[in-house]
């Protein structure tokens, strides 16, 4: 499984960690809940065997939040929004490397 950190990019905040991506949406974890229906600019770290890029770099809307199985955390469901078609590709590299799937 891969926990890739998520920042937001004005501020540099992290927000949480990546447990589930698709070209369409992606699944966040974190210690406070996020905000539903913000539209956030995000930055994901992307690791090194996956892209010479260091960041993945989207805007997405969170749509859906929920605590987590463990008390601590909170699950945030978000809708990836104008990704290039370079950044899709990279999504679906992910997706194969690292046992995402499709929802």
């Amino acid at each position: 499984m891969f926990y890739s950190r998520v920042f937001d990019q004005k501020t540099g905040e992290l927000l949480g960690h990546i447990i589930d991506i698709t070209p369409a949406g992606a699944m966040l974890i974190s210690e406070k809940p996020l905000e539903i229906g913000k539209l956030y600019h995000l930055k994901i770290e992307l690791p090194d065997e996956l892209s010479t890029r260091q960041f993945l770099l989207f805007e997405a809307m969170s749509v859906r939040g929920s605590q987590d199985v463990i008390p601590e955390f909170y699950d945030t469901g978000m809708q990836l929004i104008n990704v290039a078609p370079s950044d899709i590709a990279l999504i679906e590299k992910l997706v194969a490397s690292f046992g995402f799937r499709e929802r």
